[in-house]
């Protein structure tokens, strides 16, 4: 995947629903969110997890693969994010050895 420029998600996103997780635990500690930044960096949070995106971009999708707590416990998986039709992102997220989701969010 090539740098950042011209990916159209880059930027902060509200998810707004999950496949394996009701609304009240994706709020549960704040708006769950997930920002792609330009830098090759990122931040995702929702229910007690927070976590730091090493990131790789393409134009309209970025792969990355993230580290962080959930509820004081070392966490870490991977996962990606892909611009919809609609302008919102789909987000796979896995965790290692673990669960694994669909995400969506909105700008």
């Amino acid at each position: 995947m090539s740098a950042p420029a011209g990916c159209k998600i880059v930027g902060r996103w509200r998810i707004v629903e999950a496949d394996i997780w009701d609304r009240d635990y994706l709020d549960l500690c704040g708006p769950a969110t997930i920002v792609i930044g330009a830098d090759g960096r990122g931040e995702i949070a929702f229910g007690a997890m927070q976590a730091t995106l090493d990131v790789e971009y393409g134009p309209t999708s970025v792969v990355f693969e993230w580290f962080g707590f959930d509820e004081g416990d070392e966490i870490a998986g991977e996962g990606d994010a892909e611009l919809l039709n609609d302008g919102s992102i789909k987000i796979e997220f896995s965790y290692d050895n673990g669960d694994e989701a669909v995400l969506t969010a909105r700008r």
